[in-house]
Formats: C-alpha cells, structure tokens, sequence
C-alpha cells in the first residue's frame, strides 16, 4: 500500500477536539478475535520522530469503529513487536 493510499480518520480527544490520523497498519489477533490500529498524527508525516498511537477496536456494519484503549502489557509487547515487522518493511 503507497502512502497515499493509507486510509485516515478523525479521533476526537479528551476535550472533543478532532485530531486527523493516518492507519499505518491494522491487525487481527486469531486467538482474541480482537483487532488493533496503529496510527500517527498526520501533522507529524514528514517528522524526523513521530508518536505512534495503537487502539484496539471493533468495527460496526455502517463502518463506524469503535475505538478502545490497550491498558495491558501484553497487548502492548504484541502491538510493539508489530510495528517492529512494519518499521522493517515486512508489512504493508
């Protein structure tokens, strides 16, 4: 997938304030059944270091998503060995 063909979605903050992101990449966990998301801000596309930002979350029928926090350490080492594969070319 080309960078401009990378999907981008609007996340609202704490305060409401929408914020643009681009998906670097999602993926499905078979055993959980659960899948993740990881995103960067798109202000921060062209930075030398950008904060990467991952949810777990469930997508509806009328494409609505549902997002969710990781809270535990093992979703976290999960998500970190992904985004590994993907800083090393291995996913697109």
């Amino acid at each position: 997938m080309a960078i401009e063909d990378r999907e981008r979605i609007i996340i609202p903050d704490e305060s409401g304030e929408e914020h643009l992101f681009e998906v670097l990449f999602t993926f499905d966990v078979d055993d959980t059944d659960d899948s993740y998301m990881v995103v960067v801000p798109v202000e921060q596309l062209e930075a030398d270091e950008q904060e990467v930002f991952a949810f777990r979350f469930e997508e509806k029928e009328d494409d609505d998503l549902t997002l969710y926090q990781v809270e535990s350490d093992q979703e976290w080492e999960m998500i970190e060995e992904m985004l590994n594969t993907f800083e090393a070319g291995e996913l697109e």
